[in-house]
Order: C-alpha cells, then sequence, then structure tokens
C-alpha cells in the first residue's frame, strides 16, 4: 500500500457524491481505526527515524521522506492509549493537514473502503479515547472509530487563535456586531477555534455538527419567512462531515432558491490544491484552510464590508 494513495484529480471522483474512502488500522489490538484517504499521502514501513530534541512527549522522531523532514507521531498514546513500540513492521501513515507533513505510527493497515457519509455516525460521548473520535460507523458487524486528527495535532501543536478586536476598525467592529454566521464542523476542535476567532469581534455563531443537521436549520430559517443570504453573513462548513459531507450540503444550498445566493466557505485542513478544485466543482464561495485566524478575520472583515455597504480594503 506503498506510494501517494490519492492524486488531487483521482479524488474528486466522489465529492459531491456524498461518498468518502477510509483507511483502516489497528493500533494495540484488533479494534480497527480509520481516517480519511483524502487526508493520506502515503503508507509504508517504519523507516529509520530521528531524535528530535525538545520534541513534544507523543513526537517519537522525524522521519527524512522524499527530500523532507516529517515529525512522526505516536497515535495510540495521542488518543491516550499506551504508546506503541516502533518496530520494524510498524507502519507510517504519511498524512497532509492544513498544509503541514506529519506522518502517524500505527500498528497494522488493513485496507482502504468506501463508504457513504450517511453511513457514518456521530460517536459517543464518554470518557478515554472516544473524546477524540470524530465518527464511528460498521463495517461487517464490526465498529469502525474514525480519529478527530485535528484534535491530536492541535494538542501537540497548539494554534494561535485570539484576534484583538483592536486591530480591527471602529466601523467595522460596529457593523460586525449584529450580524450571524453559520457554522457546520463535526469537530468540536475546530467549531471552539472558530468561535474564539469571531466572538470577540461580536459576530454570532450558530452552529451545527454535520451538514444535514446544518441544511434542516437553514431550511428551518427560510420556512420561517427569514431571508437567509440576509441573515447569514456567511456559511463555513467544512469537507468531512458525518451523515451529510460539506460538499453535498453546498450543492443542497444551489438547490433551493430560497437559499442559493448564500456566501459559502469551505473550511477544511485539506490541502489547497484539491480545495480550489472543488470549490470550483460545487459551487462555494471561498476556501479557507483551519486553524489560520487572520485569514478567516480577514475574510470575514471584507464580508462585512461588502454586507454594510463600506469602502473594500484594497
Amino acid at each position: 500500500m506503498g506510494g501517494v494513495l490519492a492524486s488531487v484529480d483521482s479524488r474528486t471522483r466522489l465529492v459531491g457524491a456524498n461518498r468518502l474512502e477510509l483507511l483502516m488500522f489497528k493500533l494495540h489490538s484488533n479494534q480497527l481505526f480509520a481516517i480519511n484517504v483524502f487526508k493520506v499521502q502515503e503508507v509504508l514501513r517504519l523507516p529509520k527515524l530521528t531524535n528530535l530534541p525538545g520534541h513534544h512527549p507523543f513526537v517519537v522522531g522525524v522521519a527524512h521522506l522524499r527530500g523532507q523532514t516529517v515529525p512522526v507521531i505516536n497515535l495510540a498514546q495521542a488518543v491516550g492509549m499506551p504508546a506503541l513500540e516502533p518496530k520494524p513492521e510498524s507502519n507510517l501513515i504519511v498524512t497532509e493537514y492544513n498544509s503541514s507533513i506529519q506522518a502517524f505510527l500505527v500498528g497494522g493497515v488493513d485496507r482502504i473502503i468506501n463508504l457513504n457519509w450517511e453511513d457514518i455516525m456521530p460517536p459517543p460521548r464518554t470518557t478515554g479515547r472516544q473524546h477524540y473520535l470524530t465518527a464511528i460507523t460498521r463495517l461487517e458487524e464490526r465498529i469502525i472509530e474514525i480519529i478527530d486528527v485535528e484534535k491530536v495535532l492541535a494538542e501537540i501543536n497548539p494554534y494561535t487563535i485570539a484576534l484583538d478586536p483592536s486591530q480591527l476598525e471602529d466601523e467595522i467592529l460596529a457593523a460586525a456586531k449584529d450580524m450571524e454566521v453559520l457554522m457546520v464542523d463535526d469537530s468540536p476542535t475546530a467549531i471552539s477555534q472558530v468561535k474564539q476567532t469571531l466572538t470577540p469581534i461580536g459576530i454570532t455563531v450558530h452552529t451545527a455538527t454535520n451538514g444535514k443537521e446544518g441544511l434542516a436549520k437553514l431550511k428551518a430559517w427560510a420556512d420561517a419567512g427569514e431571508d437567509v443570504p440576509q441573515k447569514l453573513l456567511m456559511l463555513i462548513t467544512d469537507a468531512e462531515m458525518p451523515e451529510m459531507d460539506g460538499y453535498s450540503l453546498t450543492s443542497a444550498v444551489r438547490e433551493d432558491p430560497r437559499l442559493k445566493d448564500l456566501f459559502v466557505v469551505l473550511h477544511t485542513s485539506m490541502s489547497g490544491n484539491f480545495n480550489k478544485a472543488m470549490v470550483e466543482k460545487v459551487g462555494c464561495d471561498d476556501f479557507l484552510s483551519k486553524f489560520q485566524p487572520k485569514l478567516l478575520a480577514q475574510l470575514v472583515e471584507n464580508r462585512v464590508r461588502i454586507k454594510a455597504g463600506l469602502p473594500e480594503t484594497t
């Protein structure tokens, strides 16, 4: 299963079909875990690792892959399980999140499966490693636990998410105070970080945890007689979510005459080149990589200016 798993062109075939591919693997026991293939660059046997002085305790070292120095994260340890011992037969899953490359040390790699997002369910809200799951699904009567990699990475390398309102012009703060956005994401980490970025500038953030729930909220506002494109400054949606993904949500928004003019931002940790292709394919207005509060604030400021009829920045 070595080599690059999927190119931008090959990955786009699932978009808009509300489908996904999962790479399944094991950590300690026979329990199966998974991450979305969209984020995976390659799978390989554990290469020689170089120690990294002062590293986070979950980082077991760095690997030199294709001319890059890639941190290797002990995934079992990062999700609250006993650490895996690096062995020659261990596997690395090399991924790209938010334009950064990292590898996860895992045990055995199982296979890739193709599923419908409707088959993906929210995880039970309990203790232990459940806090590190973004979803679960079933395959051949077995439960597959889908790991919230964004949470893992945010804990290893915390993002700076605070936004100082004093950096914005008074007229922007005054205009933004009564504005609203809808944030649709299954990651509590992502929702929390967007709220911490936008709340200080006075914007109300409504939330939904998957595309189906987000679409129901939008339609409920429309059914109540509200002009949703006027009500909301924008819809910020993740790409990968249980039940209905962000691409299908965007397509459904564009198909509803009451919602079709809503400004939609694809907010995702997938690579920029892939998202540029997807924005064009499914009809989003813009895309934004996750956990970049300054870029989020800049996008919001520009939308506030347009919505409030203020001069746009050059």
